[in-house]
């Protein structure tokens, strides 16, 4: 497995190209994950070749609908947040949005013949829609993805993503944002 994918797991997700037969409900749950998957596969067929900013857009749009950046964004923020000023809350979601989709493109930029599989959904308060990356070269490990989804007015998005059934990638990331928040107000 490419050394860039393998980082990917700290900042950036993976998905499902091929959906198991179903509830109606699950399937409105993973189809968020899995047009960013197949985005991501994209990208990383792509590769270095494509321009940054090219497989930027192909992401750009994928993301926001998959992932719950506001919400990751707000809860790292913590009470501060609404205690800023309308046009600052704006200002934070356009970087932090800028920010996520760029890490995406930086880390899923080249393929090695990796696919992802969606696993049958687990049960639970919230669904949850786990992907497992399956290395395209023999002798690399497989991973799995558990995103964490919520019903919202967008339609359903990750509010958690777990790689490997290890510590939370959006509570480590909300954790960097308190620091930073904390450090620089």
């Amino acid at each position: 497995m490419p050394a860039s994918f393998s980082r990917s797991f700290a900042c950036a997700v993976g998905g499902a190209l091929w959906c198991l037969a179903l509830p109606a409900a699950a399937s409105e749950a993973t189809a968020p994950i899995e047009q960013l998957d197949a985005g991501l596969l994209q990208v990383m067929k792509a590769g270095k070749a494509a321009p940054f900013q090219q497989r930027y857009d192909v992401l750009a749009p994928l993301v926001a609908r998959a992932i719950d950046l506001d919400a990751i964004l707000e809860g790292g923020v913590g009470t501060s947040w609404t205690t800023l000023a309308p046009a600052q809350q704006q200002t934070l979601k356009t970087a932090f949005q800028r920010y996520s989709v760029a890490t995406y493109v930086a880390h899923f930029d080249e393929f090695g013949g990796e696919r992802f599989e969606l696993l049958p959904s687990a049960a639970g308060a919230d669904p949850v829609v786990r992907v497992r990356i399956v290395p395209g070269k023999t002798g690399d490990e497989a991973h799995v993805l558990a995103y964490t989804m919520r019903q919202t007015t967008g339609g359903w998005k990750a509010i958690d993503v777990k790689a490997d059934g290890s510590i939370s990638q959006v509570v480590a990331q909300q954790e960097e944002i308190r620091a930073l928040v904390k450090a620089r107000g």
